[in-house]
């Protein structure tokens, strides 16, 4: 008696779904990352030149030189609130694909308790047909000595 599980089309549904949310979950990661990097990037840059800039005054360079840093530097600062909106949009879309990588792992572990109980059934209702066959085997044998 070969034991087939009933919601094995259903499980294997769910397993792709879980694979497809590991994907984009990852991809989301990724993204987030690279626009760290960028923020990073960014906010180091601005500290470059911050450090130019204090440089520039301690040395007495023209004030148009320190102007044109200034305004870098500004420039700088704009690109650093606008590349945070993006690390915060990135971080919110990653939040949401864990979540649903959660969910998805959640549903197939729930298939995997199922199929790992429908299974232990069948193997007890095996052993008890087993046991049963050989009761009845051993009383048919006691009858044959007995006549």
């Amino acid at each position: 008696m070969s034991y087939q599980f009933k919601l094995e089309k259903i499980m294997n549904l769910k397993e792709r779904e879980k694979d497809e949310s590991v994907g984009e979950y990852n991809e989301a990661v990724k993204a987030f990352q690279e626009v760290g990097q960028r923020l990073y990037e960014l906010l180091k840059k601005k500290e470059d030149l911050e450090s130019v800039k204090h440089t520039q005054i301690r040395k007495k360079i023209s004030i148009s030189e320190i102007q044109q840093t200034e305004r870098f530097i500004k420039s700088l600062e704009q690109s650093i609130m606008h590349v945070q909106q993006l690390v915060a949009q990135s971080r919110e879309k990653m939040n949401v694909k864990e979540v649903k990588l959660v969910e998805k792992n959640i549903e197939v572990k729930k298939f995997e308790r199922i199929k790992e109980n429908q299974w232990n059934s069948h193997q007890e209702s095996l052993k008890f047909e087993e046991k049963k066959l050989m009761d009845e085997i051993s009383i048919q044998q006691y009858m044959h000595r007995g006549s």
